[in-house]
């Protein structure tokens, strides 16, 4: 079956999508609607069709196409693939699509396997999801003017995840756009062994509500959210099959030039994977960091709006499918913007973003916590608090001087006498004594103002098994990279605690921990800063 549509500037479309997939619509209710007879006779606008489109594995993925305006016959124009991302229909891209076809692109966009529509069941970045990737480029090759010899792929969140991993394994792939997506699934939601309780709760609710989720994904999930870990290792190689940092060496020799696009305070990916994974590609690359949440950076782009991200999303294809000369290869390849200010900052790589030098916190006086109860220091709610951060800059905040220091531990530095630019990722290292085997806890920095009110910079979770008993053991653990400027006159603040309502915690009832700083092995946090 094809349909095709004429379109104009195609936002209304898409926010008509957006808004039936938040009211909960059912699929078919959700389909984009023919344009109005007048956008029907432009000559100059893109030509949409929509498609059924075989997958791998004998199943349809709904799909659409935009071809340039006026477009020869006998002619070639490259090709961009884009699968959607989680629980949205086929028409995501439509304004980004036709932006795209205008320059002179074809560009095949699709339901990813699973979702409304499209056949299958849901194999988050599975085989399938790969393989049916290579389907769509081979169908449009077959049906459509698209050049075999400058294919480009991308997507935002799932489509970002399943673009990295086809890279892998179609070595057709010539450039890739990857945008909030994930590297590394263990990394993003099971990072300090913690389960990310909303954010994995979140996608599985979006799953069963848009689409259907196939057996193995209901017992992983349902394993993970149950605190089932004796099934841990099975959840692991499950994640690391669905990890394209696992396939670095397949995404290195096939040659991609890889774009990668993130949030600080992304909630479902952490920026820390995607920073590692980029250090690892040896072929062109491009990493950037803005504040938001997940998908925030680039939303307002779907809807046909101004958009750094896409903007320069778009400069990456023109300049590895079309090979125009616009400088993205030039400019320094990690761009930045900080949280706390509207400019960019550029870096020859990841390393360097932090190559100011560190501030150490020491955190000599030893803490004893009582467990499982929820000091009021915590990382916020997922999508709001960072959305908050991004568009009003009002991070989640707790009064330090009030925390209960039974339930919470907390060291701070001396006035700053001068501001900190805070650059990179912020490292703890401490020696944990718990009175239970197993135990969680989670850190945050703070930048504290003169009153006393701690604006969240960072933080991290941690879990640990099988520890003996009153045995001290030594832990590293990373908080979430970020870009963040401290004030004159400020002090940062450390603060741990045992619950965090973004995490599962497994606390014991009635157990303590107690961090403390040996003479030969000092306790300290490491805050990165940019250079002066």
């Amino acid at each position: 079956m094809v349909r095709t549509v004429r379109t104009t500037p195609a936002a209304a479309a898409v926010v008509a999508v957006l808004a039936a997939t938040a009211l909960g619509l059912a699929p078919h209710q959700a389909q984009a609607a023919p344009a109005p007879a007048a956008a029907a006779a432009a000559d100059t606008s893109a030509e949409l069709r929509f498609h059924d489109i075989p997958g791998s594995g004998g199943i349809t993925l709904k799909g659409n196409v935009f071809t340039p305006a006026g477009a020869q016959p006998g002619r070639k124009y490259p090709l961009i693939v884009l699968p959607t991302s989680w629980g949205m229909p086929q028409i995501e891209y439509v304004a980004q699509a036709r932006k795209l076809a205008d320059d002179g692109y074809v560009v095949v966009s699709y339901t990813s396997r699973g979702f409304w529509l499209s056949g299958g069941e849901i194999e988050v970045a599975g085989p399938p999801d790969t393989a049916d990737v290579s389907a769509v480029i081979d169908w449009a090759l077959a049906n459509t003017p698209a050049d075999a010899a400058h294919i480009g792929l991308g997507g935002v969140s799932y489509g970002a995840g399943i673009s990295l991993l086809a890279s892998a394994h179609d070595p057709r792939i010539k450039a890739v756009v990857a945008l909030s997506g994930w590297a590394d699934l263990i990394e993003s939601i099971y990072s300090g062994r913690t389960q990310h309780l909303q954010a994995a709760a979140m996608l599985g609710a979006a799953g069963c509500l848009t689409g259907r989720p196939g057996p193995e994904l209901r017992q992983i999930l349902g394993d993970f959210l149950g605190s089932r870990l004796y099934r841990e290792a099975q959840m692991i190689e499950w994640g690391k099959k669905r990890s394209a940092v696992e396939q670095i060496d397949e995404i290195n020799a096939n040659g991609a030039a890889i774009m990668l696009g993130n949030a600080w305070g992304d909630t479902i990916f952490p920026p820390n994977q995607y920073a590692a994974f980029y250090e690892k590609l040896t072929g062109p690359k491009r990493l950037e960091f803005r504040p938001g949440d997940h998908a925030t950076a680039e939303g307002t782009g779907l809807l046909g709006l101004p958009n750094d991200t896409w903007t320069n999303a778009h400069r990456w294809f023109d300049r590895y499918l079309k090979g125009e000369r616009n400088g993205v290869d030039t400019e320094a390849p990690v761009q930045i913007k900080s949280r706390s200010n509207d400019g960019y900052e550029g870096y020859p790589d990841w390393k360097s973003v932090g190559s100011g030098g560190v501030e150490k916190l020491a955190l000599a006086d030893s803490e004893h916590l009582f467990t499982g109860i929820d000091s009021g220091a915590d990382g916020g709610v997922i999508f709001l608090s960072s959305i908050l951060d991004q568009f009003v800059k009002a991070p989640p905040t707790a009064s330090i001087p009030l925390l209960p220091r039974a339930f919470a531990a907390v060291w701070q530095s001396p006035r700053h006498d001068a501001e900190r630019r805070i650059r990179g990722t912020v490292k703890l290292h401490t020696t944990v004594t718990p009175t239970a085997s197993d135990g969680t806890f989670v850190a945050y920095l703070y930048d504290v103002g003169p009153l006393g009110i701690g604006k969240l910079v960072s933080n991290a979770p941690y879990t640990f098994h099988g520890k003996p008993r009153g045995q001290a053991f030594g832990v590293d653990l990373e908080l979430f990279s970020t870009a963040y400027d401290v004030p004159e006159g400020h002090r940062l603040a450390l603060v741990i605690d045992t619950v965090d309502p973004l995490y599962i915690e497994h606390n014991p009832t009635g157990a303590q921990l107690t961090f403390s700083s040996p003479r030969t092995d000092p306790s300290y946090a490491s805050v990165p800063l940019r250079e002066q």
